[in-house]
């Protein structure tokens, strides 16, 4: 593109006293050299998150969410297929703080129990459950508007709190392989799969040993290549999903190898809490 010229009048304003004159605007020339890109910006760089919290949770006399989670909101609302279809292929996480204690109500683990309120639950919250007649739902509606899913998954099923927020164990991957053998006999398109939610370095309200951290996405991958029989189907593994911690991060990498994690994930609160 060739550069061009912009003519702008600079206007400055003196604090003078009131005797001396005013000083009259120059001509400025600034010249945009438009041929050099300064940042490229993926088609699918819009992207929002449908959290997991139930109507009881309430932060300072608040209970904001009421029925926008994805076990509760209004699936067949015009206005939320009109607005996902406004951003052509809105990339749509499934997945927050109470990720990590979903229940999938398929295979052994049905039936499940939905969230409660209990005093020592991970985030004052039992268990919950995502039955799979709520993940058709979802699913038709994602197909309908042609969203690309991200949807995370429990990475502390099997484990247990040990002290305060460290949680120990081995993953149990059982209900993890049920529910994505069931996605995939369906035909839904689930563009990747994150393993947890903020449960790198210190976390949030629970935390994993970057060592077991790494041994677990070993066990997923292998699970996604023998649930995805051909490497073209196979969904993305992201993880952490999580705060950035150098020495936890690299210690994940070092312990699940090459090829293990597609894409690191972290999240950045720049605005505070829930922004």
């Amino acid at each position: 593109m060739a550069a061009r010229h912009l003519l702008l009048l600079a206007l400055v304003c003196l604090h003078a006293p009131h005797s001396a004159s005013a000083q009259q605007p120059e001509e400025a020339t600034v010249i945009v050299k438009g041929s050099t890109k300064i940042a490229v910006t993926d088609v699918n760089y819009i992207c929002a998150t449908i959290d997991w919290w139930p109507p009881e949770k309430c932060n300072y006399n608040q209970c904001p969410w009421g029925q926008s989670s994805i076990l509760n909101l209004d699936l067949d609302h015009p206005f939320l297929a009109q607005a996902i279809q406004e951003f052509h292929n809105l990339r749509i996480r499934l997945g927050g703080s109470l990720q990590d204690r979903v229940v999938y109500d398929v295979g052994t683990n049905s039936p499940c129990s939905p969230f409660t309120n209990v005093s020592n639950g991970l985030f004052g919250f039992s268990a919950g459950c995502l039955s799979m007649d709520r993940w058709d739902k979802l699913n038709d509606l994602f197909q309908k508007t042609g969203a690309i899913i991200t949807f995370g998954l429990n990475a502390l099923h099997g484990r247990y709190n040990v002290q305060r927020s460290f949680w120990a164990g081995k993953w149990n991957s059982t209900n993890t392989y049920d529910f994505v053998e069931y996605t995939i006999s369906k035909g839904y398109p689930v563009d990747s799969w994150e393993f947890g939610n903020e449960l790198s370095g210190h976390g949030t309200g629970a935390r994993v040993d970057a060592k077991l951290y790494g041994k677990d996405v070993i066990e997923l991958k292998s699970i996604l290549r023998q649930l995805y029989r051909t490497p073209l189907s196979q969904p993305l593994l992201l993880a952490p999903g999580g705060f950035f911690d150098q020495q936890w991060y690299t210690q994940l990498l070092q312990t699940s190898g090459h090829g293990v994690v597609n894409a690191l994930t972290h999240h950045i609160y720049n605005l505070g809490g829930g922004m």
